[in-house]
């Protein structure tokens, strides 16, 4: 069936605008033997019931808030089907590509051969270029390829190795000869950790940012993503020489055949695990509690993604602090949906090199995706050392402004009080950062084998492990309240920036400039929203536990009936969490003889429930239309829901049958007259 198959082309790009326009040189075919890895991945079924979905969860009225799909019920409901994988399966391996990886859940095909297959199997070649920036050569398709299925594939992964993954932080000695200063001038106030040199711990940031002890991400998975293995000797060499205990256990997981190991070499080939340890440590520092710590290790994206979307357990919350680019930045979409339908939030540092570009080291993606959220760079001074925040101002080389990819803007930056003339954002494409934490030349690191650091490294890959750590602790306290983990929280933290209680639940980073744009008051393209401020974030985030959280509503809303009759809507509580008694119905604003009855008259909690509502109008009801306010009481809370109900006026109808009549003269003929009463008429 698949050899009959009508040639499909897959749903996003694969050859380098390099490639096509001729700036990168042609060498010549890359060799038919050597052998590839390859990703493939499927597309997403039903892509239209998916972006419904995802408005649901978001939407407090709805019945679908925050009921998030576990991940057999994603593949279930949107994922590829079983007959489409095993027809993916069946055409890689008679092409001559071996099954080495992924899985239905995963949405992909992990496969590996020689380029001669693979140029077979998706009829394109393989040439070898001269990258046109860089001092080195990659290999990359002539044409976009196809395959003899009878449905499309999204993407092939592996096929060009043009953009090398880069970790988002700096060092303080290269960041100093770049900007032509001595390195001592780039930080220009004495640091005010509790690390070697007054550095900043990632306990440090934990005490800024949070300043409780309650809450240390007990129960909680969190994840990080790297490219490269790493050592874990350095993470122990780190708390032991800070006089810390890390009780977290940590796992380090290949995704795609990628060695976890990481030693460290002064040559090219070398292994730099400086950007694992730091992700490590700030994570850790911020949760110290947490159940387990997943470093997901790969070379292809969507091999990470995959392993990151269905792993036991799922991480609800996930760091990354690397850069790439991506022939298409719509590649990793069905993956990053995915986090947002199955509760995950991923964040993504949003780069050291200013505002954002199309290309170079200043490029956005990931961090301009819409299901991504983007942590920005600050300069922090805190109280002393282990002390609270004191005061934060926006880190000169902190990534953000207006997606170069051409990213739509969100329904969240849209709301009133986003986009403002004071932050030069765009009303047409996705801003960012969204949010933020500190980034400058401050921290203590420990990396390679060799001798710590302390303050020289900098960048926002530091915040961004932070923030999937304090996205824990809010986790960890929605849990105690009774609530789901928080998910994709870009929306809930754009409606709390635009609300009353920003000044509480964020710190409003409001001096300093990086690149094109300047820290103004609320939210700008430099530090997001600001950092988080404490136990405020927590508290509005995951609510409290003190008082019933729900929601009521009416479906239809509007209810006509003739006295004597009745009609019905259903009365629906989606209950978000925090109590588990049952919500108790009443209506009031009847008219004169008129009834209101709940089947069932209440409606159990925790979980969301419906009952139905008949109003019935009695024979002297009179016409009019009224509102009737439905109240769902739990404890001493009280939310309400309104239909309108007509009731009709008293009416009659008057029939003849039958409607003609033929008598003869001095004959009579005879025809019924009928009335037919209703709406209560009681004259003659």
């Amino acid at each position: 069936m698949e050899a009959q198959a009508q040639t499909q082309s897959a749903l996003t790009h694969h050859v380098r605008q390099e490639v096509i326009s001729g700036q990168a040189q042609y060498l010549g075919p890359l060799p038919a033997t050597q052998p590839l890895r390859l990703d493939i991945v499927l597309p997403l079924r039903d892509q239209a019931g998916l972006d419904k979905f995802l408005r649901e969860l978001g939407d407090p009225l709805s019945p679908s808030y925050r009921h998030f799909l576990t991940v057999s019920e994603f593949t279930t409901q949107f994922g590829p089907s079983e007959e489409d994988y095993n027809a993916l399966t069946r055409y890689a391996t008679s092409n001559g590509l071996s099954e080495v990886g992924g899985s239905r859940d995963g949405m992909d095909l992990q496969v590996e051969g020689p380029v001669a297959a693979i140029e077979t199997a998706f009829n394109m070649h393989m040439g070898v270029y001269q990258h046109p920036t860089e001092d080195r050569t990659f290999y990359a398709p002539d044409r976009e390829p196809t395959a003899g299925l009878p449905f499309p594939l999204w993407h092939i992964s592996g096929l060009d190795n043009y953009s090398i993954p880069h970790p988002m932080l700096v060092r303080k000695s290269d960041y100093a000869k770049a900007h032509g200063i001595y390195p001592e001038a780039v930080v220009s106030h004495a640091t005010t950790g509790s690390g070697p040199s007054a550095s900043f711990l990632g306990s440090d940031m934990r005490a800024a940012y949070y300043g409780g002890t309650a809450l240390t991400g007990a129960g909680q998975n969190l994840g990080l993503l790297e490219f490269a293995g790493t050592n874990l000797a350095d993470v122990n060499t780190y708390f032991k020489n800070v006089g810390q205990i890390n009780n977290v256990p940590i796992t380090l997981l290949s995704t795609d055949g990628t060695s976890t190991t990481c030693v460290y070499s002064r040559g090219r080939s070398g292994c730099d695990d400086t950007e694992q340890t730091l992700d490590i440590t700030q994570a850790l520092g911020m949760a110290p509690g947490l159940s387990s710590l997943v470093v997901y290790i790969g070379s292809s994206d969507t091999a990470v993604f995959s392993a990151m979307t269905t792993h036991s357990p799922l991480p609800t919350t996930i760091g990354c602090s690397w850069g790439w680019t991506p022939v298409d930045a719509s590649t990793l979409n069905p993956f990053l949906q995915r986090m947002a339908a199955q509760g995950q939030t991923f964040f993504v540092a949003s780069g050291d090199s200013s505002t954002w570009t199309a290309s170079g080291n200043a490029e956005a993606w990931p961090a301009d995706n819409t299901y991504v959220v983007s942590v920005g760079g600050t300069d922090l001074i805190t109280a002393g050392a282990g002390g609270p925040w004191s005061s934060e101002t926006a880190w000169v080389n902190s990534g953000g402004g207006i997606s170069p990819d051409k990213i739509a803007i969100p329904s969240w930056q849209q709301l009133p009080g986003v986009i403002s003339s004071s932050n030069k954002g765009s009303t047409t494409y996705r801003n960012g950062p969204d949010v933020s934490a500190n980034a400058n030349f401050t921290f203590y690191v420990c990396a390679n084998q060799t001798a710590c650091t302390a303050n020289q490294y900098g960048g926002t890959s530091f915040p961004s492990p932070m923030w999937a750590g304090y996205m824990a602790l809010i986790n960890q306290q929605a849990a105690v309240n009774g609530n789901a983990a928080l998910g994709f929280i870009s929306p809930a933290i754009y409606s709390l920036g635009v609300g009353s209680g920003y000044s509480t639940d964020f710190h409003d980073i409001t001096s300093g400039t990086s690149g094109s744009y300047s820290a103004v008051a609320g939210y700008d393209l430099v530090t997001g929203w600001g950092s988080p401020n404490g136990n405020g974030l927590i508290a509005a985030l995951a609510g409290t536990a003190t008082s019933p959280n729900f929601t009521i509503f009416a479906s239809p809303t509007s209810v006509s009936v003739a006295p004597g009759g009745n009609g019905t809507s259903t009365i629906t509580t989606v209950v978000l969490g925090g109590f588990n008694s049952s919500i108790a119905l009443t209506a009031s604003g009847l008219p004169t003889s008129t009834t209101a009855t709940f089947n069932p008259a209440s409606i159990a909690a925790p979980g969301s429930g419906s009952s139905t509502l008949t109003l019935t109008a009695g024979s002297s009801a009179p016409a009019g239309t009224y509102t009737v306010t439905v109240s769902g009481t739990a404890g001493a809370v009280t939310h309400t829901a309104t239909v309108s109900l007509t009731v009709t006026a008293p009416a009659f109808n008057i029939a003849a049958s039958p409607t003609s009549i033929s008598a003869a003269q001095g004959a009579k003929g005879t025809s019924t007259i009928t009335t037919t009463v209703s709406g209560g008429f009681n004259s003659a």
